[in-house]
């Protein structure tokens, strides 16, 4: 087993908690909640992608996560673009829940 160096494990943990921060402080826009989990999620790929090379050859994976974070992606910009239409804007505020 390949020994960790402290890049590989700190960089992609720290990627993990500034997106954290970044999805909890900075709510207003849903762009912005959008991206930071994006960060997140590369974050997560990063580390991943260091802890599985490290351990054996299995690449699938990681090639499976890098599908599902790009669902998320494609998944999280239909909504943007379907808010952005109905709505006129992506502010949190501007959203009505009881309305029809």
């Amino acid at each position: 087993m390949m020994i960790f160096t402290d890049f590989s494990i700190i960089f992609p943990v720290f990627m993990i908690v500034c997106g954290l921060f970044s999805f909890i402080s900075y709510h207003k826009h849903l762009l912005n909640s959008l991206l930071s989990l994006e960060f997140m999620m590369l974050g997560i790929f990063w580390f991943m992608n260091f802890y599985i090379s490290s351990v054996g050859n299995e690449i699938y994976f990681v090639l499976f996560f890098l599908t599902l974070i790009a669902w998320e992606g494609v998944l999280g910009l239909s909504l943007l673009i379907y808010i952005v239409r109905s709505y006129g804007n992506d502010c949190f505020s501007s959203f009505n829940v009881l309305e029809c």
